[in-house]
């Protein structure tokens, strides 16, 4: 009698086991806009590796790398994921910020004075409710990773002061807030592609640009193009390891709870490695960068708030945008910090 009701359980459980198999892709595409050598890509490996490993085969993942899903238009990312073109995505707030106008939030200059900040606003009650609205819209959000505070370069002078960016050309990605922020400090922004910008910088048609010390300044090499660094942590740039609601729906709870965890272990992982040398008292980030010839200026508080200042109407601008309660939340998250 046990070894019949054996057998029917068994005959139960195979098929169903099989059915949730067959089901899923033999393989899931996940999009990143970098390469695969940097941090951020090396994150976006490391959890399709460990959702490989972890799943016993179940979910594959590969990973795409230099906005190959989207003709390398990096602001169209949250649209191939929503539409399934994609089936993940390790994707920058920066990229989406153009459909997603809350994501702006990360953009407000100078709004994130330090580490701590940007993780009590990300883990709390903001990031909650933006993983919220994102979900609405057909995407999952699973975990946060980082690319980290963006810091400006340029080939022609230290920038200390205002006055030091006007007139100056700089590279900005093409998100229409980071036009506002450069316009406002008297630079001259310019939208282009990284392929592009390493050419316009060896031509002298740009004279500059913006972006994390670890996370790409040092991968790229910025010492070829520019001798000067002015580190002021203007923006913060968070990063989302993310996942189409069809594809996540498709899961077994079991495998959802395995690429959950692998999410926010993997994005751990890529945000601790960003942050590596920019810490006091280890600034070894910044010494590799005067090792290789580059002139560091660290801004003290007093001439962040002349650049902040004169950033006021960006932030008239964009808090309606963004949702004038969720700025206030931010804030509130971090002077509690």
């Amino acid at each position: 009698m046990k070894r019949t009701f054996f057998l029917i359980w068994i005959l139960i459980l195979v098929p169903t086991v099989l059915f949730a198999q067959t089901k899923y892709k033999k393989e899931y595409k996940l999009s990143i806009v970098v390469g695969p050598k940097l941090p951020w890509g090396e994150g976006a490996t490391l959890f399709a590796k460990m959702v490989r490993e972890r799943t016993q085969g179940r979910i594959n993942i590969k990973v795409y790398t230099a906005a190959s899903l989207m003709a390398g238009k990096q602001t169209n990312e949250f649209l191939i994921l929503k539409q399934g073109i994609a089936d993940f995505a390790f994707a920058s707030t920066i990229n989406w910020s153009s459909t997603l106008k809350e994501l702006n939030l990360f953009n407000l200059p100078f709004l994130f004075p330090d580490y701590s900040a940007i993780d009590r606003v990300t883990e709390g009650y903001v990031g909650k409710r933006i993983k919220a609205d994102i979900k609405k819209k057909g995407v999952t959000i699973l975990g946060w990773g980082e690319n980290g505070f963006r810091e400006i370069t340029n080939s022609k002078r230290p920038v200390v002061k205002p006055e030091d960016l006007k007139g100056l050309k700089i590279r900005v990605v093409g998100t229409p807030i980071f036009i506002d922020i450069m316009k406002s400090f008297g630079a001259n922004p310019v939208n282009m592609n990284w392929g592009e910008a390493k050419v316009a910088f060896q031509q002298g048609v740009v004279d500059g640009q913006e972006n994390p010390i670890v996370g790409i300044l040092i991968p790229v090499k910025i010492w070829e193009f520019h001798k000067y660094i002015t580190v002021w942590h203007y923006v913060i740039d968070p990063l989302m390891m993310s996942v189409n609601n069809k594809v996540w729906e498709s899961f077994t709870s079991e495998d959802r709870e395995i690429v959950r965890q692998a999410a926010i272990e993997a994005s751990y992982w890529q945000k601790m490695q960003v942050r590596r040398g920019l810490i006091p008292p280890d600034l070894k980030a910044l010494d590799v960068l005067k090792q290789h010839g580059m002139t560091v200026t660290v801004l003290t508080p007093e001439q962040i708030q002349a650049f902040k200042k004169l950033a006021q109407p960006v932030y008239d601008k964009w808090i309606p945008k963004i949702g004038e309660d969720l700025y206030k939340e931010a804030l509130k998250a971090i002077e509690y910090r």
